[in-house]
């Protein structure tokens, strides 16, 4: 095994592979705790569907589908809350409405100009090994910021995340914290689409925190376990890739439900 790691690291294209995984992977995490908590959980796979069809208007027009998604995604993220907010529709409605909407008009710029090529593919299943050198700044720098910017904001997005009226009965803006767990989140899903692609990104966001919720109950101990799980999720998924030849998404995926089944049954052995 160790002789194993080494020759995995021994390649350019892995290692950097692991630098943006690893900081995608906690981000997403540690987003994912009060994203779930709030019942936000399927924004993160609607939005990756919004990122998916600007990608391919990117592509279909040669313009860079990173620099092009962040901004756009981020604005989808906030109409999605404004959204949700509205009586008339619920979040589910709208994430359904927006998701549907983005894939059908990236499925026909797609079809209508270059067709399923590699790039389309990768984004759309994922590709970490495939990262270009921008891709990789671009993922690094994003991931940083949103990390800073969640320990910055850490005991204001637990107020809101667990006690809405509490927090503004406290005089916290509710609504601007709200929006800024969407704007991280919109990050997150445009660098993370590059490592488990369209279909899978939601799972890094989703999966942990469920799986810590098995056996912890502080909001503190779900972030930190959360935080282990997706990094120890992504680093077992990417070894395992590397030696059965299997998609890297794919695999961090797996190994992500086997941690969920595994908590789950301590869950049942502990707590019954």
């Amino acid at each position: 095994m160790i002789n194993t790691i080494i020759e995995m690291l021994q390649y350019t294209f892995i290692q950097r592979a692991i630098l943006v995984g690893t900081l995608v992977s906690l981000c997403a995490a540690l987003l994912g705790v009060s994203l779930v908590l709030k019942r936000y959980a399927m924004i993160g796979d609607g939005l990756s569907h919004v990122g998916f069809g600007i990608l391919a208007v990117a592509l279909a027009i040669g313009w860079s589908p990173l620099f092009v998604s962040i901004p756009v995604v981020i604005i989808a993220a906030i109409l999605l809350l404004k959204i949700g907010n509205n009586s008339k529709i619920q979040s589910d409605s709208a994430i359904g409405i927006i998701a549907s909407s983005s894939l059908a008009i990236g499925v026909a710029v797609t079809s209508a100009t270059t067709g399923i090529n590699t790039d389309v593919w990768n984004y759309m299943f994922g590709s970490i090994l495939a990262m270009s050198e921008s891709d990789v700044i671009l993922s690094v720098i994003a991931s940083i910021i949103v990390g800073i910017l969640f320990l910055i904001y850490y005991r204001k997005l637990f107020a809101v995340t667990f006690d809405e009226n509490f927090a503004k009965a406290s005089g916290l803006n509710v609504k601007w914290y709200t929006n800024i767990i969407a704007l991280l989140t919109a990050v997150i899903i445009v660098v993370g689409m590059r490592m488990m692609g369209t279909m899978l990104i939601s799972s890094i966001i989703i999966f942990p925190a469920l799986t810590s919720m098995r056996l912890f109950k502080t909001f503190k101990k779900v972030v930190i376990s959360s935080g282990v799980i997706s990094i120890f999720s992504f680093f077992t998924g990417i070894y395992l890739s590397y030696i059965y030849n299997i998609s890297t998404g794919a695999m961090i995926v797996i190994v992500n439900l086997v941690l969920f089944i595994v908590f789950t049954l301590l869950d049942q052995i502990i707590y019954k």
